[in-house]
């Protein structure tokens, strides 16, 4: 394949990806999560502050580095107060996960085997959800994705003087993943695999110094803010772990099996993050998913067999150093993408929790798809092949679009899934007059951020109303409601002046 039609292609699976990502952006998912309002309300103040942080504890903690990007938008571009700014970040991280898994793969295994898994993770609907969703895990993958391919571009760069940089590079990279989400702590276990691989290579110990160094100069600053604040590394994590339960094990190697089964069998049930129950691979992707993995076991056998045959000798083709190390490097990333959701014992399986396992499920199905190409291109020859091939590309693509946005964009429990009625409240309370007192009743329950229920965030974010400050300009005032199912709550709504129009007062619940 030449340079200009690989760049071809990969412009084409971009293209594909950027679509998949910004078609309909301010509408679809309808509504805004409190979760994600949360984050803009921090995001907004921070940029009225200048107080940008490495840890925002409110909404039972959250690692920094994707408030802050939302922060830059309020700051640099004066974005609105709308749902797509929150979404925007997510949404690029998206796209630049794409390429970095091209890149990656391309590494590993080919330029073909990355154009096709870069493919399968543009129109995978797993990942297209989560890019289009203000959590900060969509961060996960995208840093991790891109610290691999610089390491690895690191140890085998002909010049000195690139490694070092491929090396520093690879180390900002990889420390920013600490500002991310709980499920990125699992990555030191998986580049470990680099050190029997690559540990023969000249300079290897230079570089892993040099990336070891910057990552923990760059993960530092949260690193010392747990370590002052040692509930706050463990969050909601302690309260919703296996650990808790009467059988630790028995539930982990429960939830361990379902989350593998989420795979090809059933998925996340909630309509946030999945349509309901469905497996987190298309069908088809998920057949090539089984392949792939069947062919790495394979291949992984036959080079045993190899290695006992030399006396188990080192394999001295980089060639086939890097195929056994793409295998073992993709199996192990898989499985430990994995724990994060097993070793929670909520909402099992979890799409957003296992979103690790993404990246690497997509990239055992490229190597899936390749072996199937080359098989029918044997057999039936090389126009068969290409001919067939476009057609399973264009149907894994139109289905990425049907799935999405009309499948799972139009289904009616979505817009509840996002709370478009608390956003309907918001932009209720902007049409009226900045002098008219209006008062948000929070009956809904949930955590307390600032004394006010978690599920007020949303429409404090499209009022722009989440500090005391900003909600006297505007002439808001939230209240706790009797029906509050909380407990322990006072009963605020009687504070509302008798006579006040009933248009004046919302509720939220």
């Amino acid at each position: 394949m030449g340079k200009k039609t690989r760049i071809f292609l990969l412009s084409l699976v971009l293209i594909i990806a950027i679509f998949l990502r910004f078609y309909h952006f301010t509408t679809t998912p309808p509504g805004l999560y409190p979760d994600e309002a949360m984050d803009g309300n921090n995001a907004s103040e921070v940029a009225a502050t200048g107080h940008y942080q490495v840890f925002y504890p409110e909404d039972n903690g959250r690692e920094g580095l994707y408030i802050n990007l939302i922060a830059l938008e309020f700051q640099l571009f004066h974005a609105p107060h709308e749902p797509w700014v929150v979404r925007l970040p997510a949404a690029i991280a998206g796209v630049l996960t794409v390429f970095g898994l091209y890149l990656l793969a391309a590494e590993l295994f080919g330029y073909e085997v990355g154009l096709l898994a870069a493919f399968l993770l543009a129109t995978s609907f797993w990942h297209i959800n989560f890019s289009r969703i203000g959590f900060r895990a969509i961060l996960s993958p995208l840093l991790l994705t891109w610290t691999a391919w610089l390491i690895l571009k690191a140890f085998r760069a002909a010049s000195s003087k690139m490694a070092v940089w491929y090396a520093v590079a690879a180390g900002i990279v990889y420390g920013l993943g600490f500002y991310t989400y709980i499920a990125y702590r699992i990555s030191p276990l998986l580049l470990l695999l680099f050190i029997p691989f690559f540990r023969k290579y000249p300079g290897f110990w230079k570089r892993v110094t040099i990336f070891l160094v910057l990552a923990f100069v760059t993960a530092a600053p949260i690193g010392w803010y747990f370590a002052k604040n040692p509930s706050a590394f463990f969050g909601r994590t302690s309260e919703i772990s296996v650990t808790s339960t009467a059988n630790p094990l028995e539930t982990f190697a429960v939830n361990f099996w379902k989350t593998l089964l989420e795979i090809n069998v059933q998925g996340d049930f909630n309509w946030r993050q999945n349509i309901s129950g469905a497996p987190e691979l298309f069908w088809p992707v998920g057949i090539l998913f089984l392949v792939g993995i069947a062919l790495g076991i394979y291949w992984l056998w036959k080079e045993r067999r190899k290695k006992n045959a030399l006396t188990d000798a080192p394999v001295k083709s980089e060639g086939q150093t890097l195929l056994v190390f793409g295998i073992w490097f993709t199996f192990a990333w898989f499985i430990l993408g994995a724990l994060p959701a097993a070793l929670s014992n909520d909402g099992i399986p979890h799409a957003l929790r296992s979103i690790l396992m993404v990246v690497p499920a997509v990239t055992l199905a490229a190597l899936g798809g390749m072996w199937a190409y080359r098989m029918i291109k044997d057999h039936w020859g090389g126009r068969a092949a290409l001919t067939l091939g476009v057609i399973a590309l264009a149907i894994l693509a139109f289905f990425a679009y049907y799935d999405y946005f009309i499948v799972w964009g139009e289904n009616p429990n979505v817009p509840g899934a996002f709370n478009a009625d608390y956003v309907t409240i918001g932009r209720e309370i902007n049409a009226l007059p900045a002098t008219t007192p209006k008062y948000v009743v929070v009956s809904a329950c949930g955590v307390l951020a600032r004394n006010i229920p978690v599920p007020a965030e949303t429409t404090m974010f499209i009022t722009n109303t989440f500090t005391t400050s900003t909600q006297m300009a505007k002439n808001v005032q939230y209240l706790i409601g009797g029906k509050n199912g909380c407990g322990g709550l006072p009963d605020q709504e009687g504070q509302i002046p008798p006579g006040t129009p009933s248009t004046t007062i919302f509720f939220i619940d």
